[in-house]
């Protein structure tokens, strides 16, 4: 019986679209959903969207334990090096580099002919592969390609290394025997297709993805990319339905877990549903900096605010941080976002020190890199790390990643001044995340340096506390 492998690209979709509410954690509550679902792909948008897509399909890839976290690059190979940065710590990564080859998207989106395309795919494939051993060479609109072409792409991909050719119905306005004889066509035009696996990208304009998807597979395609939603791509619930039903006269099935299909499906839609339905506390504001909460807000609205500054706090800690706004409001009547995280860091997670700061000896200046030598004490032994970074607080950091042997990633770091005047108080806030939650420490001292070093070890100390 032939296995008919899922790819999801829900993600792909939400994180392409700008306009997209989706928050940060709802989108790792999908990825882990979909895992927990036992589809073989989880595909992420492509990290062009600056810090925060890294930082979130960085979290993912620490996150998914059973599917392949499949990564699209960019058309230079700087970018297929930045996506493989994102996903080198998954437990089964892919590069997906997806390059068009239709005449239109050729000329428009890549300003290239197509003997300079070939070259493209050779040259991306072979840097991906030199990176990552499952390596997937898309064909974006490969329906509306000069078939000649479209085969020497295809064969060109595999010679580079690539493992998974997909091919993209991108137009969407094909019927289903049209699209299985096109797909029987290209076996026939390049043997080595039989090789490597191919998957198959309908898009649903007609509404005959799903049946274009199955007319594929009846060709040969090992794979179907599917999408919670079912609008643009085939519905993997559609998908699954038709399995089950005619599943076994067509000798094929799926790995996708079945018995637990419609409970976890239900799942996935109320995260994206809640999460694009929800309004902010701190509502058109990136950074939420100039928002603010008053002093009559009420639990309910401090908690909000807390879950959307990223923090995942027990209902003790959530009542910490909102007696601690409490007091501040009474005297300022309103509080800022960055002063609701400096409560946070303050009050929530209080935990014993496993790491206890010792000494640090920092060298900087505008000649010489920057270094950092930092004693710690754990469990009454002292640890100690020297590092190079950029600028001091950076080789600091870095010093203390040596010590605890774990690189964590940095969500967030803010230095404010708590007094006035030249011995002034300066409080640092870190934020660091580790799968995909976030605990912040506060540090503070007349020494900007040393209460960023305080900052990031109570973090460390948290982090060590609850994942220990």
């Amino acid at each position: 019986m032939k296995t008919v492998k899922i790819a999801d690209i829900t993600l792909r979709q939400i994180m392409s679209d700008k306009k997209s509410t989706i928050s940060f954690k709802n989108k790792i509550e999908l990825a882990k959903l979909l895992d927990k679902l036992k589809v073989d792909t989880v595909e992420t948008g492509m990290v062009d969207g600056g810090k925060t897509d890294e930082l979130l399909v960085r979290t993912i890839a620490l996150t998914v334990k059973n599917c392949t976290l499949s990564c699209p690059t960019g058309l230079t190979e700087r970018e297929v090096e930045k996506a493989f940065e994102c996903i080198k710590d998954a437990r089964k990564p892919r590069l997906n580099v997806r390059v068009p080859v239709s005449p239109v998207q050729m000329e428009y989106q890549c300003h290239k002919k197509p003997a300079a395309i070939i070259e493209l795919i050779s040259a991306l494939v072979k840097k991906a592969k030199t990176l990552c051993a499952d390596v997937e060479f898309t064909a974006v609109d490969a329906t509306r390609c000069e078939k000649e072409f479209l085969y020497k792409s295809i064969e060109t991909a595999i010679e580079a290394g690539a493992t998974v050719i997909t091919v993209c119905d991108t137009a969407g306005t094909m019927f289903a025997d049209e699209f299985g004889t096109f797909i029987s066509e290209i076996y026939d035009a390049v043997p080595a297709l039989k090789n490597v696996s191919l998957s198959i990208e309908a898009n649903n304009s007609i509404s005959m993805a799903s049946a274009c998807a199955f007319a594929g597979v009846k060709a040969g395609a090992e794979e179907i990319k599917t999408t919670v939603s079912g609008e643009e791509f085939p519905g993997i619930e559609s998908i699954i339905n038709i399995l089950k039903a005619r599943g076994d006269s067509c000798d094929i099935h799926t790995n996708v877990k079945a018995t637990e299909f419609r409970r976890v499906l239900s799942m996935i839609e109320n995260a994206i549903s809640s999460s694009a339905s929800h309004t902010s506390v701190f509502e058109n504001e990136s950074e939420h900096d100039s928002m603010t909460l008053s002093e009559g807000d009420d639990i309910s609205i401090v908690s909000k605010a807390v879950r959307e500054l990223g923090y995942d706090l027990s209902e003790n800690d959530v009542a910490n941080v909102f007696e601690a706004f409490g007091r501040v409001a009474k005297k300022k009547k309103t509080v800022t976002a960055k002063e609701l995280d400096a409560i946070v860091a303050s009050v929530a997670l209080q935990v014993p020190a496993t790491y206890k700061l010792d000494s640090y000896v920092i060298n900087s200046g505008n000649i010489i890199s920057a270094t950092a030598n930092i004693k710690m004490k754990k469990d009454g032994k002292e640890v100690g790390g020297v590092s190079m970074g950029d600028g001091p607080i950076n080789a600091a950091f870095m010093a203390i990643e040596q010590i605890v042997g774990c690189h964590y990633e940095l969500d967030d770091f803010q230095i404010q001044s708590v007094t006035e005047g030249k011995e002034a108080m300066g409080s640092a806030i870190v934020k660091l995340r580790s799968n995909g939650k976030v605990y912040a420490g506060n540090g503070i001292s007349t020494d900007i340096i040393s209460a960023s070093i305080r900052a990031y070890v109570s973090a460390l100390n948290k982090i060590v506390y609850e994942e220990g």
